[in-house]
């Protein structure tokens, strides 16, 4: 069998933390999409400057940084410790944190275009019709931006599942564990074991334009339905 069950692990790994990433960060962009699109606030070009951050740090800084703070003896990892919680460092949960840190702006960027694409009148008219804030949203801006919701959960799906640089210095190589799919291909190149690295990296690329195609059609479909 090309794949070992190293590899099934680390695909699994892959999958598992890619899916709770971007559950996460759905439920943590969204807001703070939706903030970004509508305030005024001085503060906003900081806010976006931070969130895009990842786009344009190597991930290698952005992971040291990561270990040093969410080590036990870091701000972070130290607080979290002494309130009970689990070792962040070295371990699925300092890989989700990371993920979700470095996919920020993966999922936040196109909820926010998508949020400020519908404008203010339709808000607006369904305020006058009693509409509550939550009822707005959940009624009308949800439906309206839902090609960004497409578009933010496959960018940050897919971007995740290409992690290296952040996970490699927060969860280390762990097999079952922390190890993910793009950590055991660069395993198997090191072994000289490049029929295992194919099926690995070929599975990867194929998934990865898959998703691209699917948000570039959705879209494509979303501009000719749209009225």
């Amino acid at each position: 069998m090309p794949l070992s069950d190293n590899d099934l692990e680390a695909l699994w790994v892959t999958l598992r933390l890619a899916g709770l990433t971007t559950l996460v960060l759905l439920l943590l962009g969204t807001p703070l999409a939706w903030w970004l699109s509508r305030t005024r606030c001085r503060v906003k070009p900081l806010i976006e400057a931070a969130v895009a951050l990842p786009l344009v740090l190597p991930p290698t800084v952005l992971g040291f940084y990561l270990l040093v703070m969410l080590s036990p003896q870091g701000p972070v990892g130290h607080w979290v410790q002494a309130l009970g919680g689990p070792t962040l460092v070295f371990s699925f949960t300092g890989l989700v944190v990371g993920s979700v840190i470095y996919s920020l702006p993966f999922v936040v960027q196109p909820l926010q275009g998508a949020f400020a694409a519908i404008g203010q009148r339709p808000v607006e008219v369904a305020a006058t019709l009693g509409a509550g804030p939550l009822d707005r949203f959940v009624t009308v801006v949800l439906p309206l931006a839902r090609h960004g919701f497409v578009t933010a959960a496959v960018l940050g799906f897919a971007h995740t599942v290409g992690e290296f640089g952040v996970v490699l210095m927060i969860g280390g190589n762990i097999p079952g564990e922390t190890q993910v799919l793009s950590i055991a291909i660069y395993d198997h190149v090191e072994a000289l074991a490049y029929t295992q690295a194919h099926w690995l990296a070929g599975g990867l690329l194929v998934l990865s334009f898959g998703m691209l195609l699917a948000v570039y059609g959705a879209n494509r479909r979303f501009a000719v339905t749209r009225p």
